[in-house]
Order: structure tokens, then C-alpha cells, then sequence
């Protein structure tokens, strides 16, 4: 079975083929293909994906090329991971937005927007390509922000395309360690968008245990979202959110640690990666020893400000260990061997949420075999959180409008409508400044 990886030369590659190497079934990846428009970056992944096998027997061939079309031809499964402008662009990103004031973070307000204008196009055509090439091909969707993605890639691939995330997954798991459960024997009831969904119950054996974790401010305080929301505030909601929403619950909190932190998380992973990679290309260094020192780094910084702001503390060693690519993995295993499993991914609505369309991608429990992901039939959310998703899905449905006609005009609402920018004058600012800095903003007129 052959995988493409798009943006194949990225820092966490990996952690896929690391997946992949543990993985002995039948009818696993016996072909990787890494895509990526640097070859240099292509190169030093590779060393580090050849170390990673060298002590494992029969490990997935590794191909690398720059040519998106022949990376397509084959491919059983595509995995887009891509980063358009990379860290560059995100660092700008965020600082465009801190200069109005506003929230620069990549899936979230002001960032998340112009992340995903000059995203979208880029994306679209790779749905096109795929549907072309490869139509039997299964895409997994990690590219960021992955709900605006998926659903830009669904309207040309339909159903073929998933979105994946690890932050559903990690609080799930949290959730359930605290209450003394096993996550594999858990149900997790988990409803919204991708980076804007709440965790309404944990059930084990039939029984809600989220009631109990809500009731005793000890176990609230022992796990990071309990420390990051604030027991009275997590009780308030009767529900655990997703940890992005920090930015939208104590926003003002966030801008004003993200504008006095010397760098923004943007520039860190820039610089951060720009010191492994020119590392990690000398002969005389271990890439795979390299790469293991930087994640080590990148994963204890995750979220900083927002931990800091809040009195979080640090991350706990278990949640250090990344999650994306496990959830990848078993996608993978699911559609390819039907080996029928429950995972939260983002995919079309399919009228599970009754407020939105059809088409919406969204981000709930599925259950997976063959044939792909079925959502399953979730109770409506509260008045409160229906109101947010609404408005956010609002706001991606302006970018991919934008995205698709050019203008510029519909650009400024899509800033101008999301919850986290205040100002129709501050989101006419921000188009002029984001499409100062990013060239793939140039289409908008």
C-alpha cells in the first residue's frame, strides 16, 4: 500500500513514519512517497526517516520528490500536511494581527483567516489533482485550519477527504485518565468544529462519568484543561471545551500575554526549525538524535502563554508524545482493512448537527470502516455554543467565497464577522497588511 505524504519535508513527518514502522498487520504501508516544494527538506527528513528504520526489518520504502503530480500517481493513501508560506508566514500572521490588537493564532481569529485565504486555493488544487490522478485515493487532511480545509478539498472530493486533529484526542484521553478510565473503553461525546469542540460527557459502560470530574474541584485541578478553564467556569458550561478555546473564553488575557511574550509561537518554531534543519543536514550529526531534542522542546512549549495566563503550570510528561499520527494511523487501518473503529474527525455534516448544512464539515465522533467515516447522531449543543459555531462557520464559509472569487471586499468580512475581531475598520487593516507580507495573498483584488 503507498501513502503520500504532501509537505513531506515538515518536522513531523516523522512521527507518521514512526506510526507506520510499529505497524506489522496485514495490508499496511509498504510505500512512502514525501512530497515537498524544498528539497533540502526533503533531504534531511529522509535521513532522519532512514535512521528511524535502520533497526526496524521490512520498513516502508521512502521515495522523495518535488513533483507534485508524480508524488499523486499510485497513491492508495495522501496525507496533506502542508504549510503554505511555512513558518515565515505564520510568524506574520501573527504579527499583523498583535498589531491591531487582535489574536494572530493560526486555526483561531485574525491568523486562522489569512491562514486559510492563501490555504484554500493551494488546497483546491490539490483536490483536483487527486480527483484526477489518484481518484481511488483515500486523503487524510492535517493541513491547518484543518475543518476550512477539509471541507474546501470535500467540495471536489466529496467524502474521499478526512480532517484529523490530536486535541479531541489528548482531552479525551485526559478526561478519562483523571476518572480512572481506560480511553480505549470510553465513549467520548464530543460536537463542534475543528479547535471549537466541547467534551459533554465520557461514558463507561453505559454510565456518564463527566458529571463526577465536573463535581470534585480536586479532580478538575489535576488535569491541564482544569487548570487552563478554571473549575467554576468548566461547571458553568457543564462541559470541558477543547483547549482553543482559551482564546476565545479569556481572549483579552491571551492577546495581551501574546504581545508581551518575547516571541510569538510563529517565530519560536521558526527559528526553532531553522536550527534543526541546518543541524540535522551536517553528515557528521544524527538526524533522527536532532529531531528527537527539538520535538522534546516544541511539545513542552505548546500553548505557553495560554498555560502561563492561566496558571496551567507545566504539560504532563503523557502528553508530550504527540497523537496526530496515531490517529492517522488508524484511519489508514480502518478504511484499508476494514477494522471497524470510533475516532472524532472532521467530515461533512450529513445533518448530524441540525443548524448547520448538509455539506458543513465538522468535528464529531465517527465510526470508520471501508466505506470511510460516518458521523454518528449527537443531542443538539446549548444555545451558547451553537451560537459560536454558527458564527465561525460563517466566517469559513466568507474565506472559501473569497478564496474562489478573488475579492477582496469578501476577504474584509470574513475578518470583519469572526468573533475575535471587534471592528470592520481593524479587519480592512488587517487585509492590507496581510497582503503587504504574503504574496500568496495577491489574488485578492
Amino acid at each position: 500500500m503507498r501513502l503520500t505524504i504532501l509537505g513531506g519535508g515538515g518536522f513531523r513527518v516523522p512521527l507518521v513514519y514512526g506510526a507506520l514502522l510499529a505497524d506489522r498487520g496485514e495490508g499496511r504501508v509498504t510505500e512512502v512517497v514525501l512530497h515537498d516544494l524544498d528539497a533540502g527538506r526533503l533531504h534531511t527528513v529522509a535521513r532522519v526517516l532512514a535512521e528511524q528504520a535502520s533497526v526496524v526489518g521490512d520498513a516502508p520504502r521512502v521515495t522523495t520528490t518535488t513533483d507534485l503530480d508524480e508524488a499523486l500517481r499510485g497513491a492508495d493513501f495522501v496525507f496533506s500536511a502542508i504549510r503554505v508560506g511555512g513558518l515565515e508566514g505564520r510568524a506574520n500572521d501573527e504579527r499583523v494581527a498583535l498589531a491591531e490588537g487582535v489574536l494572530g493564532q493560526e486555526t483561531v481569529g485574525a491568523g486562522g483567516v489569512a491562514y486559510g485565504l492563501r490555504t484554500v486555493p493551494v488546497a483546491v488544487d490539490i483536490a483536483r489533482r487527486v480527483a484526477r490522478l489518484a481518484p481511488d485515493a483515500w486523503v487524510i487532511n492535517f493541513t491547518n485550519p484543518a475543518g476550512l480545509v477539509t471541507e474546501a478539498m470535500s467540495r471536489h472530493l466529496g467524502d474521499r477527504v478526512i480532517g484529523i486533529c490530536d486535541s479531541p484526542v489528548g482531552l479525551g484521553r485526559r478526561i478519562a485518565r483523571v476518572l480512572g478510565a481506560d480511553p480505549k473503553e470510553a465513549w467520548i461525546d464530543y460536537v463542534g468544529l475543528n479547535h471549537l469542540g466541547w467534551v459533554r460527557g465520557l461514558r463507561v459502560a453505559g454510565r456518564d462519568e463527566l458529571p463526577r470530574l465536573l463535581a470534585d474541584p480536586g479532580l478538575l485541578s489535576s488535569f491541564e484543561e482544569g487548570r487552563l478553564f478554571g473549575a467554576d467556569w468548566l461547571r458553568s458550561l457543564g462541559a470541558v471545551p477543547n483547549e482553543y478555546l482559551h482564546y476565545y473564553y479569556f481572549n483579552r488575557e491571551t492577546v495581551r500575554a501574546y504581545q508581551e511574550a518575547e516571541k510569538t509561537r510563529g517565530a519560536f518554531l521558526r527559528d526553532q526549525q531553522a536550527r534543526f534543519y541546518e543541524e540535522a543536514g551536517r553528515a557528521d550529526v544524527s538526524a533522527l538524535g536532532a529531531w528527537d531534542r527539538t520535538r522534546n522542546e516544541r511539545e513542552a512549549t505548546y500553548m505557553a502563554e495560554n498555560r502561563e495566563t492561566s496558571g496551567a503550570g507545566e504539560r504532563e510528561a503523557d502528553d508530550l508524545s504527540g497523537g496526530y499520527e496515531k490517529v492517522a494511523l488508524a484511519l489508514m487501518r480502518a478504511i484499508a482493512r476494514d477494522e471497524r473503529t470510533t475516532l472524532i474527525l472532521n467530515v461533512r455534516n450529513q445533518g448530524t448537527l441540525s443548524v448547520l448544512d448538509r455539506d458543513a464539515v465538522i468535528e464529531v465522533p465517527c465510526l470508520v470502516d471501508a466505506n470511510g467515516a460516518h458521523p454518528v447522531a449527537v443531542a443538539p449543543l446549548p444555545g451558547h455554543a451553537t451560537g459560536l459555531v454558527c458564527s465561525v462557520k460563517a466566517v469559513e464559509r466568507e474565506v472559501l467565497a473569497a478564496a474562489e472569487s478573488g475579492s477582496r471586499t469578501t476577504a474584509v468580512k470574513a475578518f470583519a464577522l469572526h468573533p475575535l475581531v471587534d471592528s470592520v475598520d481593524v479587519a480592512r487593516r488587517l487585509v492590507d497588511g496581510y497582503t503587504a507580507v504574503h504574496p500568496g495573498l495577491a489574488y485578492l483584488k
